[in-house]
């Protein structure tokens, strides 16, 4: 059973400024690829807050394709498996939102979200959101790096399955009775004109 762990960074509240995409490939019980593209979001507008958090700025993308010039190198490692990511309304979004940009068909795909996941199965602590939940696993990473931070949502991901003793993610949700949701434009509520840029929130 193969598991993508995804993360986005967006240029500024809009969920189609995509400017960063990490990935972190699981087969069985290890990651076996990990991999990031920067990209031109379609419009080469960063809010200060927006490169304040993850460090990235309209110079460090000017020159860098733009997502649909990225997708078909990017889908295949989607293909065929689950996709897992942390606080995954966000994220599926964002995806919903870029492929709309560029009217490319959604692909039919399945999530999960390990946000989710470490509620059921670590209950009781404090905060979930990617950073807490690393610090309470003792998974190190640079928050914020689209690639980091896919890393560190496939870690968590291997993290519950030990803890709960299973050997995929299958039998993790069937365990902890997640269903799973699809790769819809309903699946999520989009926010209009947010006090701040979405990109400081979304780990939350």
């Amino acid at each position: 059973m193969k598991c993508v762990a995804i993360d986005f960074e967006t240029a500024n509240a809009k969920r189609s400024s995509v400017c960063s995409l990490g990935l972190a490939i699981i087969e069985g019980q290890t990651i076996v690829k990990r991999t990031s593209w920067l990209i031109r979001p379609p419009e080469l507008y960063f809010d200060p807050f927006s490169t304040y958090i993850h460090g990235i700025s309209a110079k460090d993308v000017e020159d860098k394709p733009e997502f649909y010039q990225l997708w078909d190198e990017i889908f295949p490692f989607l293909e065929g498996g689950y996709l897992v990511a942390h606080n995954a309304s966000f994220d599926m979004s964002v995806l919903c939102c870029i492929l709309d940009v560029y009217k490319i068909p959604y692909p039919p795909l399945n999530y999960f979200c390990t946000l989710a996941i470490a509620k059921r199965v670590w209950p009781g602590l404090l905060g979930y959101a990617l950073n807490k939940i690393s610090r309470y696993l003792e998974i190190e990473f640079k928050h914020h790096d689209a690639e980091e931070d896919a890393v560190a949502c496939a870690k968590i991901l291997l993290h519950a399955y030990n803890e709960l003793g299973v050997n995929n993610l299958e039998e993790l949700v069937k365990k902890i009775k997640l269903p799973e949701k699809y790769l819809l434009p309903d699946n999520f509520t989009p926010t209009l004109n947010p006090p701040v840029s979405i990109s400081s929130v979304k780990k939350e």
